[in-house]
C-alpha cells in the first residue's frame, strides 16, 4: 500500500506542476499574449480557464484519477511538442510567431486519449495454444476473464453482453481470476454479473478467485459485502476457491489462491501437498508475482490478471523495473510452468487504456 501512496503523492505533485505549466502555455496563444500587454492579470486568469475547465470536466464527468491522467498526458505531450518546436526554431533561426506546438499538443492529446478510450471499452478475444506434457482425457478449452471492476467500463448489463461472447467460445471451463468487482461497485451490477456467470454453458463449470479489490479496502464504502458477493456467486453455481484445489472430471486440478493482499494465504508448497502432480494442474492467482514458488511447485499453467496489461503507458514497464510484478502481460514459460497474464476485460478507475487492450482470453490445451 505504501507504494501506491507514494505513487499517488507523485501524481498529485506532477499534476500541480502540470497546471502551472499548462497555464503558462495557454498564455502563449497570440490573442491572450496581446491581451496581456495591457491587462496582465486578466490574461493569466483567462489562461487558467481552459486548464480549469479540462480538469473540472474530467473530474465530474469521470473521476479524480481520470482527471489526473488527462492533465498529465496534456502536460507531457505539450512539453514534448514544446521541445521539438524549440529545436526546429533554433536550427532554422526562426522566432516564435504562432503557438503551433500548443495546437498540436491539444490535437495529439485528444487523439491519443480517444484511442485509449476505445481500447478500454472494446473487448478483444485473445487466443493461446499450449500442449500438455501430462496426460489429459481430451483437449481442454479454458476461457479466462479478470479485472471487470464493475462500474468503470462495464456495468451489470454490459458484462452480461460480454458473457454471451464467452459462451460463443464453447468453453470447457471458465475462470474468473480476481477483481470481479471494485470498491465502489453497486449491488445491482454485482447481482446481474453473478447471474451472467451462472448462465454460462460450460462442460466443467465456472471457477472464481478473489482479487485485491473484491473484498473491498474500505468497510461500508459499497452497498454489499465480500460475504454477500461470495453467496451470490455460489447461488449462481460458481465455485469459489480460497486456497483450495478441486479435481475436475477425475482428470485435471484447478487450484485457486487467495490474493497476495491476504496476509494469511497458504504458501504454494502447502497448497500442492495433497495434489497429485502427475495430473495437469491449473493455478488461479490474481497477482502475477509468485512465479518462482509456483514453478517450483510444478504447476503446469498459472493464470493471473491484476496488471491490466500496463493500463496506462508506461506504468507496466515501471512496475516491472520496481519488481512489483513478475510479468505485466502475455505468456512465458519458466521451467515446466506456463504463465499467462491477461490485461483484463476492463480496468480500475480509469476508462482509458493506452498501454494495452481489454480482452477475453481463450486458452486451448492440447492433450
Amino acid at each position: 500500500m505504501s507504494f501506491w501512496l507514494i505513487l499517488f503523492a507523485v501524481l498529485v505533485l506532477l499534476s500541480i506542476g502540470g497546471i502551472i505549466f499548462l497555464t503558462s502555455r495557454f498564455h502563449r496563444f497570440s490573442f491572450i499574449e496581446k491581451l496581456g500587454r495591457n491587462h496582465k492579470k486578466l490574461s493569466w486568469f483567462i489562461s487558467l480557464i481552459p486548464v480549469a475547465l479540462i480538469g473540472t470536466a474530467s473530474y465530474f464527468l469521470i473521476n479524480l484519477w481520470s482527471m489526473i491522467v488527462i492533465m498529465l498526458h496534456l502536460f507531457i505531450i505539450w512539453l514534448i511538442c514544446d521541445i521539438i518546436a524549440g529545436l526546429v526554431r533554433k536550427m532554422n533561426g526562426w522566432e516564435r510567431y504562432r503557438n503551433y506546438e500548443g495546437a498540436a499538443a491539444l490535437i495529439i492529446t485528444v487523439l491519443y486519449l480517444s484511442y485509449g478510450w476505445i481500447m478500454a471499452h472494446k473487448v478483444f478475444i485473445t487466443d493461446y495454444d499450449f500442449k500438455s506434457a501430462k496426460p489429459l482425457k481430451e483437449d481442454l478449452r479454458i476461457v479466462e476473464i479478470a479485472d471487470s471492476h464493475l462500474g468503470i467500463t462495464l456495468d451489470g448489463d454490459s458484462f452480461t453482453e460480454q458473457m454471451k461472447r464467452v459462451n460463443a467460445q464453447d468453453p470447457d471451463v471458465v475462470v474468473v481470476v480476481g477483481d470481479f468487482v471494485d470498491d465502489d461497485s453497486n449491488r445491482d451490477d454485482m447481482k446481474k454479473a453473478c447471474a451472467a456467470l451462472g448462465q454460462l454453458n460450460t462442460k466443467y463449470g465456472v471457477f472464481f478467485v478473489f482479487g485485491n479489490h473484491d473484498k473491498g479496502y474500505y468497510q461500508g464504502y459499497r452497498n454489499f459485502t465480500a460475504a454477500e458477493l461470495k453467496t451470490e456467486l455460489k447461488n449462481n453455481g460458481v465455485t469459489v476457491l480460497e486456497d483450495e484445489s478441486v479435481l475436475v472430471n477425475d482428470d485435471f486440478y484447478i487450484i485457486g489462491r487467495q490474493d497476495k493482499s491476504d496476509e494469511d494465504r497458504t504458501p504454494m508448497s502447502e497448497l500442492v501437498a495433497d495434489v497429485d502432480m502427475s495430473r495437469y494442474t491449473i493455478v488461479l492467482d490474481h497477482q502475477p508475482n509468485d512465479y518462482l514458488n509456483e514453478a517450483d511447485a510444478g504447476a503446469d499453467l498459472v493464470l493471473s490478471g491484476h496488471t491490466h496489461g500496463g493500463h496506462i503507458f508506461p506504468a507496466g514497464q515501471i512496475g516491472l523495473l520496481l519488481g512489483v510484478n513478475d510479468r505485466v502481460y502475455g505468456s512465458e514459460v519458466r521451467d515446466n510452468t506456463t504463465f499467462v497474464v491477461t490485461s483484463g476485460i476492463s480496468g480500475w478507475a480509469i476508462p482509458f487504456k493506452t498501454g494495452t487492450i481489454s480482452e477475453i482470453v481463450v486458452i486451448d490445451i492440447k492433450k
